[in-house]
């Protein structure tokens, strides 16, 4: 009996973080066992995609957990993560383009942007390359920034959403993968932790990020010039309920 008690003791002991941990914990350790199943890469692959568009949750947290699990191969898994990263602001850029009203709207009205979007959208003509990005390497809602920069399409080619992309989430992910690849199990150590500070500092930043777009959108808001004098980026603006 003594021995049952010790293991009942045993098994209710590590019980009692996962609850304090809550849902946060929880996702944590389901994304690391991906790294050891045939899907990995695919996950990874599908959720930058769809990040990068529409998607709340951002790819590093896979990328991290599968870099902690197998930490040699974490320059290919950024290269993964960055492939459908691009990829994903290519159909973001698509929506953005040709499908604002039935699918660009409801995202952006999701995410609380779409009151601001018309007034951000007037300095991609000029900041669209440093829009995108500070919004690919930052915290930023990346996906709002490949929307807006298929709405100005005219200001914006695609071809400058991709070098944008390509530059600033290259530097995000294989910054990570290096991160792992040198200092993979004491980083695991560290997360493990201090897993709860780490937590609230993304949060923190991501609440910035959107701080952030906000400010910039702001920011356009003043600086808009008269009704009579129409910029090149405004030139593609719907009227109200145009579009």
């Amino acid at each position: 009996m003594t021995g049952s008690s010790k293991d009942a003791g045993y098994i209710i002991e590590p019980s009692a973080p996962e609850k304090k941990a809550g849902p946060l914990r929880r996702l944590y350790d389901w994304t690391i066992h991906w790294a050891k199943t045939p899907y990995a890469a695919w996950a990874l692959f599908v959720l930058a995609f769809a990040e990068a568009s529409f998607f709340p949750i951002p790819p590093d947290v896979l990328l991290i957990a599968m870099a902690l699990a197998a930490p040699s191969k974490s320059f290919r898994y950024a290269a993964i993560c960055l492939a459908g990263s691009v990829l994903g602001g290519c159909l973001g850029y698509a929506i953005g383009l040709f499908f604002f009203d039935q699918v660009a709207e409801p995202i952006l009205s999701f995410y609380g942007y779409l009151d601001r979007f018309h007034q951000l959208s007037v300095r991609f003509g000029q900041h669209g390359f440093l829009f995108i990005f500070i919004a690919a390497l930052t915290p930023i809602p990346y996906k709002v920034f490949t929307i807006t920069a298929g709405f100005c399409h005219a200001d914006v080619p695609l071809r400058v959403l991709i070098a944008a992309s390509v530059v600033g989430r290259g530097l995000r992910f294989f910054a990570v993968g290096a991160l792992f690849m040198l200092f993979g199990r004491p980083i695991k150590r560290f997360i493990d932790r201090y897993f709860n500070l780490l937590t609230v500092t993304f949060v923190v930043l991501l609440v910035l990020g959107f701080l952030c777009v906000r400010l910039f959108a702001g920011d356009a808001g003043r600086q808009e010039p008269p009704a009579e004098g129409v910029t090149p980026a405004e030139a593609v603006l719907p009227s109200e309920g145009a579009r």
